[in-house]
This record gives structure tokens, sequence and C-alpha cells, in this order.
């Protein structure tokens, strides 16, 4: 690895740590970013998920005040992504490499729109509980939990747009402000990433790139930072904009490959 590709290996990491913690999507510049370098792709997802663990840790520990109020919350929730983070991790490590490159590039563009229709989401949810407070209250819990442990699985698998699903799903099923929900988000997101890490550990040690997931958790140790601090100053529209075009630049390469 050249110094350059360690530079922009590391910088990729900040920039995902930065919009994991804001949006939620930032495997969609770290796992092109490997693509182009010539890394596999299943060996590229790998270490991407072990070096974000770094940013969503110094991302969650930027929101712990808005996280206090929801421990409860958390309590119900966290087994659930955690669950889901290992059934999609061995999903990863089970089926062939050609179903993995073959379903990515589908992954990514499902990530790509949700990133791009999440405010249109989050005002339906919105209106939707202020007109049906009461149907919400009843059906919220069991479907919340569900959709948390479909989050998971999909995190555990491949990640991307997680933190956008999971924004959408608590937007529609819980009355707790915007930021203490982003603030959740980056919890469950850090224990999906943790888990489907350790469980890459045991059972695929030998496709990890640590090198790769080094600089990548230096990276993103930085940017969780970052978007915590300053991130909510960001222009919404050039993060999205952003998003989109390092999304379709990775579904050409994969296309392409």
């Amino acid at each position: 690895m050249s110094l350059t590709q360690a530079l922009l290996i590391m910088l990729a990491g900040v920039a995902a740590g930065t919009i994991n913690t804001i949006v939620g999507s930032g495997t969609l510049v770290t796992f092109p970013t490997l693509l182009t370098f010539g890394y596999p792709p299943v060996g590229a997802n790998i270490s991407n998920s072990l070096g974000l663990v770094a940013g969503g840790v110094s991302g969650s520990w930027g929101y712990r005040s808005e996280v206090s109020d929801a421990r409860q919350r958390l309590r119900q929730l966290a087994p659930m992504s955690f669950l889901g983070a290992v059934a999609g991790a061995l999903l990863l490590i089970w089926l062939p490499a050609s179903a993995f490159k073959a379903i990515v590039p589908v992954l990514i563009l499902v990530g790509i729109v949700l990133v791009l229709i999440g405010p249109w989401l989050q005002r339906r949810a919105a209106a939707a509980h202020h007109d049906e407070p009461g149907e919400h209250a009843g059906r919220g819990r069991l479907l919340l939990s569900l959709g948390v442990f479909g989050a998971g699985v999909y995190g555990g698998y491949f990640g991307a747009a997680q933190g956008v699903l999971l924004m959408g799903l608590m937007s529609a099923l819980m009355t707790d402000p915007l930021q203490r929900i982003n603030g959740i988000k980056n919890v469950l997101g850090t224990v999906v990433n943790a888990v489907a890490a350790l469980t890459f550990l045991v059972v695929a040690f030998d496709k990890v790139h640590w090198d790769v997931a080094g600089l990548i958790a230096l990276g993103s140790l930085i940017g969780g930072l970052t978007g915590a601090g300053v991130g909510r100053r960001l222009p919404p529209w050039a993060l999205r904009a952003f998003i989109v075009v390092v999304g379709l630049v990775a579904i050409w390469q994969l296309l392409a490959g």
C-alpha cells in the first residue's frame, strides 16, 4: 500500500465516521474507496466493518447527553440489534462471494434511495404520530423490535445506510425528539458493527485486511467526534449529493468488475 492510498483510506474513514454520526451512510464512502484500490468485496466489507466500530464509539460518545434519557429504549432494542448483526454477519460468510457481488449493488441502490427520500419519510412519520398517536403506541413496540432486528441483519451483512433505515423506522414508531433518536441510532449502529466485527474475527479472521481496518478506525474515530460536534451545521443536501455520487460510482465499479 502506498502512502497516498493509506492517506486516502484514512480520509475516507474520517468522512464515513462523520457521515455515520449525522446521516448513517458512511459505508458508501469507505467501501467504494477500497474497491477502487483493488480490495476484494467481501474482504473490503469485513475490514470496513471492523474499522468503523471506532467511529461509532466516538459518535455515540458525542451524543451521550441525548442517549442518557433513552436507557430503557436501548435495553429493549440493543438485544435485537445484537441478534440481527450476528445473523447478517454469518450470512456474509456463508453465502458465496458471487452472491455478495450480485446483492451489494442492489443494497447500495436501496441505500441511495433511502438517503434521498429520508426527509420525506420523516415528515410522513411525524404526521402519522400527530394524527394517530394511540394506534402507534399500541402496535409500535413489536414493529419497532422487529424492524431493528431486520436493520441489524442488513447492517451485519453490509451496513450502508443502516442508519437511514433506523432513523426512518424509529421516527415512524417513536415519539422521542429527533436528536435523541439520532443518538439511539448511533448506539444501535455501533452495536451492530461491533457484533459483526467480532463475528468476522471468529469465523473469517483470514479475510481481514488489518492495515485497512486500522486506517479506517483512526479516520472514523476522528470523524465520529467531528460529526457529533459540528455535523448539525453541515448542509444536508450536500451530504446527500456526495453519498449519491459515491454510491453510483460503487455500483458502476461492481458491475464493471
